[in-house]
């Protein structure tokens, strides 16, 4: 098995907030392509898909982490799997509940053979090729799991885009504490809040997206992915600065 360096960002803070800003993004674009462009789920699915997989190949001939191709890859599942879930909950039937049950078997099968396979599921360990197929197609299929549990909480619940956002949040402040207070497994808490994280940027979304009748903002999802994605260069430049940084700062320790 071919091993390479890790092509994958440090776990900060700043990387929650990317995941949120890119998974909101990705709810808010899906949206624009399949519902205000009228292309329909499936034919969303099919374009966000190619352009997933397009996404992906760079990605995985990447030499090094580069943090635009990165989060230009996370942003795809996240587009992806917003209509994913939307073919499959509603153009298929399946209804957010049964796709959420569906989704989340899904994604507790591929962890489980990927740890069975590799040993561990730690992101920290993505260091050859199958593992990093692996680990994206955990990510496609979480993102589009996180979609579904969104819908399903903000439409389905009772509770709303408002309080479907603050349940989620209050589920990531729980899983943050466990993390810094218990001897739970930080891999399984990592992969927790990853999920998290999606239903969070799915209900924040329709949030910025919906009529106010409706209990959302109506920044429609052409501004609101217009704004996310402001936000989201601007911290992937960042970072990107941050990186630049730090080499040059080793560069002349070593001298």
């Amino acid at each position: 098995m071919k091993t390479t360096i890790s092509k994958i960002p440090e776990i900060t803070f700043l990387f929650w907030a990317m995941k949120v800003c890119a998974t909101t993004l990705g709810e808010t674009a899906g949206d624009l392509l399949s519902m205000t462009m009228d292309v329909g789920y499936a034919l969303s699915s099919l374009i966000l898909i190619c352009f997933f997989l397009l996404s992906l190949i760079v990605q995985l001939k990447a030499k090094k982490y580069h943090p635009s191709l990165y989060w230009i890859v996370i942003l795809t599942t996240s587009t992806a799997g917003t209509t994913i879930s939307d073919y499959m909950d509603r153009t298929l039937g399946f209804g957010y509940l049964t796709g959420s049950l569906i989704l989340v078997a899904m994604l507790v099968g591929l962890l489980s053979f990927w740890r069975i396979t590799v040993g561990s599921i730690s992101v920290t360990e993505i260091k050859s090729l199958r593992v990093e197929l692996l680990y994206w197609t955990a990510i496609l299929i979480s993102n589009t799991l996180g979609t579904a549990l969104g819908d399903f909480l903000a439409d389905d619940s009772g509770l709303g885009f408002a309080g479907g956002a603050l349940l989620i949040s209050s589920l990531i402040a729980v899983v943050v504490i466990l993390n810094y207070t218990s001897a739970l497994s930080k891999v399984i808490l990592f992969w927790l809040a990853f999920v998290l994280t999606r239903p969070l940027g799915a209900t924040v979304g329709d949030l910025l997206t919906k009529d106010i009748s409706h209990g959302g903002l109506n920044l429609g999802t052409i501004g609101s992915s217009a704004l996310l994605a402001a936000v989201l260069f601007a911290l992937v430049a960042f970072t990107s600065h941050q990186g630049k940084r730090s080499l040059l700062t080793e560069a002349h320790s070593q001298k």
